[in-house]
Order: C-alpha cells, then structure tokens, then sequence
C-alpha cells in the first residue's frame, strides 16, 4: 500500500535536478538521506519519474545507477513500468527520443529481469517499443526487440499499422532486413492504415523482390482492399509501378481480372484514368480479354477521352483487340466521339475520325455526335471549338447544315453578350490601341527633329538636312510622316468612340487595326530607311542587312501572330472554313 500511495507522489524536485543534469552523486545521496527507497517514483505534472526523465535526456549512467540502488524488487519494476501521460515507460521514452544505446541497456535489463510486459508496453497512441525504432530509423534496435520480444510483431497502432507495414513505407533499403525477420514471426501482422497491407506497401515503394516474398509467404494479401476497395494490383495500375503488374500478373494471371468493388473500375479503366499505357500493353500481354468497362458501358476509352489523355487513346486505337471499343456507347448511349467533341479536343477528335467510326450514332438525347458542340457553345471562342466543327463537316458532309446552324447560333449567342458589355469592350480596346498608338506617334515625332545625318552648317544651306537630296532619306521622311499621321489618327479615333454601341465597335476595330498596321509598317520602314542613308556610303553590307530585318520585322509578326490559325489552315487543307474564325 505504501509503495502504490508513493507511486502518485511528486517527484522529489532536487532529484528531478538531478535527473536532467545527470548527476548520479546527487541522485544517491537524496535515495540515501530519504530512508525511503519509493522517492524514485514520484512523478512531475507530465506523469515522468526521474528514470523517464534521465531516459528522455540520455543519461545512460544515471539510469544504470538508479536500477542498480538496493531496493525491493516490486519497486524497481514499479520504476520501470510506470507510464507519463503519453502512457510511455522509460524504455518508450528513449526510444521517441532518440538515446538508442540506453534504450538497448533498457531492454536488456527487462529481458533479464522477466519485466516482458515493459517491453510490450503500448503508449497513447497503441504503438509499441518496435513501432517506435522502425519509425525513427533504429535499424539494429528493432533487431535486437524482435530478436527479444517477437510478440511486437503482432501489435497494430490506433491507425491500423503494424511494425512489418511501417518498416516497407520507410523506403530505405535497410528496413528489408526488418521485414525478412517480421515475415518469418508466425501471427505477426501485416495489417497498414485506411485498410492498407504490407503488400500494398511494396508496391508503393516499387520493391518487386519483397512483393514475390509476400505474395509466396502470404498470398491472401494479394487480393486484399483497402477502404477505397482497391486490391493490391489495382494500386500497381493506378500508379503505374508496371514492375508490380509483372510480378502479381506472373504470380496469378487471374488478377488481371479484377473489378474494384466500388467504383466497377477493371484495370484497363483505371489505367486510363491515368493515362498509363504501358500498364495497360502489360495488362494486355498477361490477358488478352481483360475487362474494358464498367457494367453500364463505360469503356476505358469513353475514360481516356474524357481525362483527355491523347496517348492512350492512340494505344486503343492502335491494338487489334480494343478496336470495338471505337463503337461502344456509354450509358447515355454516346460513343468516345460524342465526349470528345463535348470536350472540344480536336487531336481526338481527328484521331476517332480516321477509325471505322460510326457517326450515325445517336445518344440517349437523340442527338448525333456533332451536336454535342451544343453543350460546348462557351468554347466557340477558341480554335479547338471551330477546328472540331471544321472536322465534323468534313467528316459528315450530309449533317454540315447542322454544324454551320450551330455556328450561327454561337455567333448569335456571342453578340447579345457583347451588345450587354460593349462598353466595357471599346474601354478595353481603346485603352490598349490608343497606348500603341501614341507610342508611335512620339517616336516618329521625335525621329522628324532628329534627321540622320544632321544639319548643314555651311554657309547659304544653314539648317537644310545634309541628306536632303539623297533617296533613302526622302524615303524616311515620306515614311516617318505616314506613321505619325497612321497613328494620330488612331489615337484620335480612341477618343470620339462611342462606349455603347456594338457596331461601332466592330467597325472600330476593322478601321484601327488596319491603320495600326500601316504605322507599324511605316515605322520600321523610317527606321530602315534612317539607318541606311548614313551607313550606306561606308557599311553598304550593314545598311542593307538592317534594311532587311526591318522590312522582315512586320512580315514575321504577322505570321507568329497567325500562327495558330496558320497551322489549322495547313492541317485542315480544303477543309478549312475562314469564315468559322469571326467568332475568334
């Protein structure tokens, strides 16, 4: 009784002085003058005795001090058993702090001494001393208390973890060891958080050797789910560990098969949700009819085009056996056609086209492929949503009446939302043009007061331009006038604007455009024409060199600024509708 009431005492404060610092003289001389061999169990508000404090600071001669005092034997395990409030012993408490030589000197003392259930001692959070020396990397001494104390083995944490799961997320080679010697304990757990396993572990890590240990030690882990419904294999596809796939395919070509309980997913779909088609050429080789869709037709490429993923919808397109997939109709009865012309993905699109494709299908709607550009009137904006319509009347010259109405309705549907915001447009647009503008105008103002080859100085021609006779600089001069008068006017234009009418607008920028293309032309062309006048009579290489970029400066703008709409023109061939790009 006298041992238990001590038990809950406060810790002696110039024996927890002692803990902290070390000081083992001290230490033995309060135990000495106390005549109470219970003064070693009194704890601090956080629950430590002064062994948990020693252990937390590594005191390692302390604590062989402390255990080797003569005292009743009741308290010396009393010493060793109690726990702080984190429910941790001093061998626990060495251990989370990182003193691995004393934790060794603890364990084997509780071996010797037949205290096995220190060593088995969970703390707050269920882990035990070998959950502990996995997580913080103490190789030998998770040996060493698996070599003492096996039933660690079979411990999980709160979160479902055992030491054999937690030693394969290390990801470190010498964990292997660890999980050799915990693979061979009969009973110990392989058990991992959120339903997960040890084999699920290796294959995250990508460690087929471990897998083929597992998968022959216990293949039941082979066709466990985690709380996502996903077995081991299923994991190997959706993160493309195709090593894994080999292995768990070699092993059971019945995998292959697998059906997640949840979702319906079989393996091919997954592997288009990621697009991963080198798993799936495996999950192919290993077997030929593996499962392509879910049970209500949605087809791994019905998901390849939806994610968007260009590559493996090549793949299917490309391997005899999914041919039919090309076809196949979704729940709402719509073909890969239908979502990818939904998705506005001309690559597809032209990719489905070139295939045996069906384009009289209808969907559950009635509606053929095309109109799905319907759903996508935000998009009619952009390239993709023209080039796909570009297709779709090439495609199916006799539904082109349908595509062009729904051109006209895009184009409809754009202009009453412009009209709504058109002052918000010519204030944009005006603000933007009217800032080039009046850059140029300065510059070609400024150029005019500053001529190339300055001002006559001699007598009876003070203050003529010395080049005024010379071709090119008339050339400049006749330039540099045109682009400050271009450009004036634009920036004038920008001012008598009309905020709320859409005509207007329209008009404005067709006008300005034109004219902001005749300053910028005639801008490089006064600089050309500058610079040549006053190189040209001693660097006629480099007066014609800057002469040329100049006259090349306009021409490569206005390519790279096409391009876009360049390449579709060269893709699409006779099959290019200009008129589709007014939306753009």
């Amino acid at each position: 009784m006298a041992a238990c009431a001590a038990s809950t005492a406060t810790i002696d404060w110039e024996l927890l002085e002692a803990a902290i610092s070390g000081d083992t003289r001290s230490m033995k001389m309060k135990y000495m003058d106390s005549h109470d061999p219970t003064i070693l169990l009194g704890k601090n508000p956080q629950g430590n005795t002064c062994l948990h404090i020693s252990s937390m600071c590594g005191h390692l001669e302390f604590c062989k001090d402390v255990l080797s005092l003569p005292q009743d034997p009741t308290v010396k395990k009393k010493l060793l058993t109690t726990v702080n409030v984190m429910n941790e012993t001093p061998l626990l408490t060495a251990i989370t702090s990182g003193h691995v030589t004393l934790a060794a000197f603890l364990l084997k003392y509780c071996h010797e001494q037949g205290f096995s259930e220190v060593i088995l001692k969970q703390d707050k959070h269920k882990c035990n001393a070998l959950h502990h020396a996995i997580c913080n990397g103490h190789k030998d001494l998770a040996l060493e208390l698996i070599a003492t104390q096996p039933a660690l083995s079979k411990d999980v944490n709160k979160y479902g973890e055992s030491p054999m799961y937690i030693a394969l997320m290390m990801r470190d080679s010498k964990f292997t060891d660890i999980f050799e010697k915990l693979l061979g304990i009969d009973g110990s757990s392989h058990s991992g958080t959120y339903g997960y396993n040890a084999l699920h572990a290796a294959i995250r890590n990508g460690n087929p050797d471990i897998a083929k240990r597992i998968i022959v030690e216990r293949p039941n882990l082979a066709t466990e789910e985690n709380k996502d419904g996903n077995t081991p294999i299923q994991l190997a596809v959706r993160w493309g560990k195709i090593d894994m796939l080999r292995v768990l395919l070699k092993h059971d070509r019945s995998q292959g098969y697998v059906i997640n309980r949840k979702n319906g997913y079989p393996l091919l779909l997954s592997a288009a949700h990621r697009g991963h088609v080198a798993v799936a050429r495996e999950i192919i080789k290993y077997c030929p009819d593996a499962p392509y869709c879910k049970k209500d037709g949605w087809t791994c490429l019905h998901k390849a085009v939806k994610s968007g993923n260009m590559e493996f919808v090549e793949f299917i397109l490309g391997e005899p056996r999914l041919q039919k997939l090309v076809n196949m109709r979704s729940s709402k009865g719509k073909t890969a056609l239908h979502y990818a012309i939904q998705k506005c993905d001309p690559k597809i699109v032209a990719a489905l086209l070139d295939k045996k494709i069906d384009l009289t299908i209808l969907g559950s709607d009635g509606n053929a492929a095309a109109w799905e550009l319907r759903d996508a009137l935000d998009s009619a904006k952009t390239l993709n949503w023209n080039e796909v319509s570009m297709l779709m009347i090439k495609a199916d010259p006799p539904n082109a009446k349908s595509v062009y109405n729904l051109h006209e309705e895009a184009k409809e549907k754009l202009i009453n939302a412009s009209r709504k915001d058109a002052r918000s447009l010519t204030q944009t647009y005006t603000s933007n043009t009217s800032l080039v503008a009046i850059l140029i105008a300065t510059i070609t103002f400024a150029a005019a007061f500053t001529l190339p080859g300055g001002y006559s100085s001699d007598a009876g021609s003070q203050g003529l331009p010395i080049m005024a006779r010379n071709v090119a600089f008339k050339a400049f001069l006749i330039s540099d006038t045109l682009a400050m008068c271009a450009s004036l006017a634009v920036a004038f234009i920008c001012i008598i604007a009309r905020w709320e009418d859409l005509d207007f607008l329209l008009y404005y920028r067709s006008f300005t455009k034109k004219l902001m293309w005749f300053a910028y032309m005639a801008t490089t062309t006064a600089f050309a024409t500058g610079l040549y006048t006053v190189l040209a009579p001693r660097l006629l290489w480099l007066a014609v060199g800057i002469c040329s970029v100049a006259v090349l400066v306009p021409i490569l703008t206005k390519v790279l600024g096409e391009w876009p709409v360049l390449k579709l023109r060269i893709r699409l061939g006779q099959a290019f509708k200009s008129e589709f790009l007014d939306m753009v």
